[in-house]
């Protein structure tokens, strides 16, 4: 009769079982780990993405609105430009009425005895010290010299009259052409003739000059 022993090698099989089962339970847990990681990457990419549509809403709202912004600038341009006309011709309207007034003041102040026009005082003193000459006579009597016509038309003054002599004519002129509201002042040809009821010898004069208001 022969013996056999089985049990070595029912210890193997069952070394073998055990270490089947080791691998598969390794092979489990990493299978488990990354199924674990890719939920977490996939959570993680998720959050990315909608903090990038968010960031995407925004650029595409501030787009939308520089869209609207652009395509409301002619209209707005248009209306300014409405706007700065309309104030244009009120300052115009404004200045033509109350213009012609100032002039005819600042003509009588002119005309005014022991009076003179209105001048910057340091630019007055200037010119006394570079030109005595270039400034107006303080003592002039401006009775001497009378007015007969005043047109202006566009800004363009046009004076007529009559005075004792030259040097008077001269003297309105130098204070005009001192005055801040006259400029560009220019004498015409005068002519001398004796008057019919004084028989005083008297200059008659034209002058031309442009008004600043």
């Amino acid at each position: 009769m022969i013996k056999i022993n089985l049990l070595p090698q029912k210890r193997r099989v069952e070394r073998r079982q055990e270490t089947s089962q080791l691998w598969l339970a390794v092979v489990l847990m990493l299978f488990l780990a990354e199924v674990a990681g890719l939920f977490v990457f996939h959570g993680y990419k998720n959050e990315q993405l909608k903090e990038r549509q968010r960031v995407n809403r925004e650029l595409e709202s501030q787009i939308d609105q520089a869209k609207r912004a652009v395509a409301n600038h002619g209209e707005v341009k248009q209306k300014l430009e409405q706007l700065r006309a309309k104030e244009d011709a009120i300052a115009k309207l404004q200045s033509a009425r109350t213009g012609p007034t100032a002039v005819l003041l600042e003509l009588a102040r002119i005309m005014t005895p022991g009076r003179g026009p209105t001048v910057d005082p340091e630019r007055l003193s200037q010119m006394r010290c570079e030109n005595p000459l270039a400034v107006f006579n303080p003592g002039w009597d401006a009775r001497r010299l009378w007015l007969t016509k005043f047109v202006e038309q566009q800004r363009k003054v046009r004076l007529e009259g009559v005075a004792r002599d030259g040097e008077d004519v001269s003297e309105l002129a130098r204070r005009l052409q001192l005055s801040s509201l006259f400029h560009d002042v220019r004498l015409l040809p005068a002519k001398k003739q004796r008057d019919a009821k004084t028989g005083l010898d008297l200059v008659t004069f034209q002058l031309e000059a442009q008004v600043r208001y």
